[in-house]
């Protein structure tokens, strides 16, 4: 019984102290709901980018590491290079409002784990995951089979929990008003900031690295927009 009860409280507390950002996250998401991006895309992609996440913490509870700190650091030029793309891209992003079809809208939910959306929701999840793992590693290591499994029944729990939360943030008409006016033009700021300080963090890249990467990332990124606007005409 201890041991159950202890596992649930370490579970809880790291789980919150791993996570408490994503909140935030979540709410940018959220706030962008368009017809193209559902909240069934967010939440499969949170869920996803997790699972992503405890499966490379799994090394932890048998005593070794598949990556290091500053690999999954490298992570972070994945929420770089989605708001660079939104920063240089916005008339190409207008663009798909405009052609999204009724038929994307009513997708199926079965189809939310093989989408486009999910999967940037799932990237921007697992490039700010570099704490969890460094949580969980050492936490799955102390952990006997059974508190693994309640540890980790408990984390999917929060997670449901978190999402939900964040999505009725966003239906609070003073906290939608504020993030669909004004939000939505910092999420490229924020998911680039958010990036950079995960590289930084993990010292994966020296700062004048992680300037150069962005310089080509832009290039990338506007390239591959220029192309898609040629295709539609």
């Amino acid at each position: 019984m201890n041991e159950l009860v202890t596992a649930i409280t370490t579970g809880a507390i790291a789980f919150i102290a791993t996570n408490i950002d994503d909140i935030v996250i979540l709410l940018l998401f959220f706030s962008q709901i368009n017809t193209s991006l559902r909240p069934r895309h967010i939440v499969a992609g949170q869920f996803l980018g997790f699972t992503v996440l405890l499966i490379l913490s799994l090394p932890g509870l048998f005593g070794g590491l598949v990556l290091s700190k500053n690999w999954i650091g490298l992570l972070g030029l994945l929420p770089m290079s989605i708001g660079i793309s939104s920063l240089v891209n916005r008339e190409d992003d207008s663009s798909k409002e405009v052609f999204a079809t009724t038929e994307e809208a009513e997708a199926s939910t079965n189809t939310s784990f093989f989408s486009p959306q999910a999967y940037s929701v799932a990237a921007v999840t697992l490039a700010n995951g570099s704490d969890n793992i460094s949580v969980y590693v050492p936490l799955f290591a102390s952990s006997s089979l059974e508190s693994f499994l309640v540890i980790i029944g408990l984390f999917f729990l929060l997670l449901g929990i978190w999402c939900y939360g964040a999505y009725k943030l966003t239906h609070y008409r003073v906290i939608a008003d504020i993030l669909t006016r004004y939000v939505n033009n910092f999420v490229p700021f924020i998911l680039i900031g958010l990036g950079a300080f995960i590289v930084l963090k993990s010292e994966a890249l020296s700062l004048i690295k992680l300037a150069a990467s962005c310089f080509c990332l832009m290039i990338l990124v506007k390239n591959n927009g220029s192309s898609r606007v040629v295709m539609l005409k």
